[in-house]
């Protein structure tokens, strides 16, 4: 049997597909959700529309500052693992949240077998959470499945590279799952037949500034169509400080399949978000990033993906630049929940 650790709305995603890779090759799994996304309309409301019904354990650990949230999580997962010690093979996680280098660090101190995936990914930027945990993470793990050959070369760059296999990136694998039904099902209530933006702000460097963040809704309030922006909960009361420009409606939290319907009416996307800038450049729609670095660099080949910083450049001149390249596909075939099962087989369960 393997654990699964999920927190956080994009590892919901990840799990639902790998999972279906791990029931058709015959793997036993148990998912433990540490409870960081705990929002019906961050957790709930996915695992439902996902079909994810194999949780195993909740641990409600919530908010909190990052070593608290951290070291609820190691309690929780801790307790779990050292009761069902005999019969876990390995313990998997995805990509750089606090729920994943909290179960990679209780597995490693009980030296259960580490899976990750979504393993090399660098923005080279130690002030985000996010880096300092997935470095730790890549450093623990014995099994390490990379999207793409940039994740591969990192991570032999840092001396990591037993057991390090490309199988491409597992969200690819659900952007085409899940496309199809979300265009047969999902209805959503977007700006008319006219160009329109997605927006999706809600890192804590673009947001816990005040003047960045009203940097950032004045650059929407400049553009020449209409933003639809989600408000992610920890955003919510924030906004309501700031006054909005007629072009921009903040709307609640979308639903996997919502997004998705989303990025197939949208004109382009706004965002902060790693996954989205991929689900961008795979929906072939124009994608800003409000950030300095972005760990997806394939993404900025032939300016599909732009980076913006908020000080210094008019957001309308950004998106005024058209991709210079033909689209061509990134991160896999959409096989990956395939290959991660059969690299499980081989390295860990067999």
């Amino acid at each position: 049997m393997i654990i699964s650790v999920v927190g956080a709305r994009p590892q919901f995603i990840k799990a639902a597909v790998v999972s279906r890779g791990f029931s058709a090759a015959g793997i036993e799994e148990w998912i433990v959700h540490t409870g960081q996304h705990y929002d019906d309309a961050m957790s709930g409301r996915f695992l439902r529309e996902l079909g994810i019904n194999n949780v195993f354990a909740n641990l409600a650990c919530g908010s909190g500052s990052h070593a608290k949230q951290t070291a609820q999580m190691l309690i929780g997962l801790e307790e779990i693992m050292l009761e069902h010690a005999r019969r876990i093979k390995a313990v998997l996680v995805y990509g750089d949240t606090n729920s994943s280098v909290a179960a990679a660090l209780a597995a490693a101190k009980l030296t259960i077998p580490i899976v990750h995936v979504e393993a090399g990914l660098r923005s080279f930027n130690r002030s985000m959470p996010e880096e300092v945990n997935r470095v730790v993470v890549d450093h623990l793990s014995d099994l390490l499945f990379c999207s793409s050959g940039q994740g591969v070369e990192q991570l032999a760059r840092e001396g990591v590279a037993k057991r390090v296999i490309d199988v491409g990136d597992v969200m690819l694998d659900a952007f085409e799952t899940f496309m199809p039904v979300a265009q047969q099902s999902v209805r959503p209530h977007f700006p008319g037949s006219s160009p329109f933006a997605i927006v999706t702000i809600h890192r804590p460097s673009n947001t816990d500034d005040r003047e960045r963040l009203a940097r950032i809704v004045k650059a929407l309030g400049e553009l020449r169509f209409p933003c639809v922006w989600p408000v992610h909960p920890r955003l919510d009361e924030r906004m309501k400080q700031n006054d909005l420009p007629a072009n921009v409606r903040c709307v609640a939290p979308l639903s996997y399949f919502e997004m998705l319907a989303a990025l197939e009416a949208c004109s382009c996307v706004i965002t902060d978000s790693g996954g989205l800038q991929k689900e961008s450049y795979w929906a072939k729609k124009p994608c800003v990033t409000a950030r300095s670095e972005t760990e997806w660099v394939e993404t900025l080949e032939g300016g599909w993906n732009q980076l913006w910083d908020p000080l210094s450049e008019p957001l309308q001149s950004v998106l005024d630049r058209q991709p210079t390249t033909a689209w061509r596909p990134l991160y896999g075939d959409g096989k990956a929940s395939v290959r991660i099962a059969d690299g499980m087989r081989e390295h860990l369960l067999s």
